[in-house]
Order: structure tokens, then C-alpha cells, then sequence
């Protein structure tokens, strides 16, 4: 069950986290626990930007998965969300930065990048390989071919 509900910015989240608890939390938290009583299904949400502070309140009411991690925001550096939630919430997106590194690299650095967050999201499960957010018009094609073939080659357990 999939939420759109962007709640970051590139600098810091839209909302405080006490304006969360007061609005938000409630109806996540009814909503979520009907998807779980009442389903096996996983429960996902779409918000882009800086959502760090946020993130340990989406885990308190039961959310599964968030999309697209948005790696290039302040506060969501890679190493930091792996270590404080990895085991707690699944992170799908984080392929490739789409705003400096995709549309801007060549085929070899962006080949390293990818590996890097392959080995920084990846260990332990509780991460799917895909873009943040949508690939922009202007990234060069091979860019897009060299994303998908390391995670390929180097996002198969155990990870390398």
C-alpha cells in the first residue's frame, strides 16, 4: 500500500516532527494498522527531500518502506540512515545521486558511486535498488546503462 505524501525539502523536512505527531501520526498509524490486520501487505511511502528527523516517527507507526531516500538532501547522507534505521525500515531507492552525480559523471565514477551505495545500503537486507525519483531528461543514456549493469554485476548477495 503505497502513501504520496512528500514531507521534505532539500534543506530539512516541510513539517516539525511535533506538527507530525499532532496532524500526521493518528491517521498513518489507523490506516497502517488496518493494512496489517487486515493484509500481509507491506506498507510504502513516497516523500522526497530531507525527512531524517521523521524518519524514527515512520517506524513507530509500523511504515515498511521508504522511497525514494533522497541522498542528496542535508541530513539523509547514506551511512547515517543505514546505521540508525537500516534494520528497522526498508529503503528503496538511493541507485544513484540524480541531481549531481547521474546527470554529470562519467560512466566510470558513476560506476563507483553506485557501488558504494550498493555496499552501504545492501548489507543486511532492507534495500531496493532503484532511482530517486525519476531519471530527468539530460542524463546521458550511457549513465543510465552504467547505473543498472553495477547494480547488476555488484548488487547480487553477497554483496562484494
Amino acid at each position: 500500500v503505497i502513501a504520496y505524501d512528500d514531507m521534505g525539502m532539500e534543506t530539512g523536512p516541510q513539517i516539525s516532527v511535533e506538527t507530525f505527531r499532532e496532524f500526521y501520526k493518528h491517521r498513518y498509524e489507523e490506516l497502517i494498522g488496518y493494512v496489517k490486520k487486515h493484509s500481509k501487505a507491506f506498507t510504502f511511502l513516497h516523500s522526497d527531500g530531507s525527512i531524517f528527523p521523521l524518519i524514527k516517527e515512520f517506524i513507530d507507526i509500523g511504515l515498511d518502506i521508504i522511497n525514494p531516500v533522497q541522498i542528496s538532501a542535508k541530513g539523509m547522507e547514506p551511512e547515517k540512515l543505514k546505521k540508525e534505521y537500516g534494520e528497522q525500515i526498508t529503503f528503496w531507492g538511493a541507485a544513484a545521486d540524480n541531481q549531481h552525480v547521474l546527470p554529470f559523471a562519467k560512466p566510470e565514477e558513476l560506476k563507483e558511486h553506485v557501488k558504494g551505495l550498493i555496499r552501504i545500503f545492501a548489507p543486511g537486507g532492507g534495500f531496493v535498488f532503484a532511482n530517486i525519483h525519476n531519471i530527468q531528461p539530460g542524463v546521458p543514456p550511457e549513465n543510465i546503462v552504467t547505473m543498472f549493469k553495477t547494480a547488476y554485476e555488484y548488487g547480487r548477495y553477497p554483496i562484494r
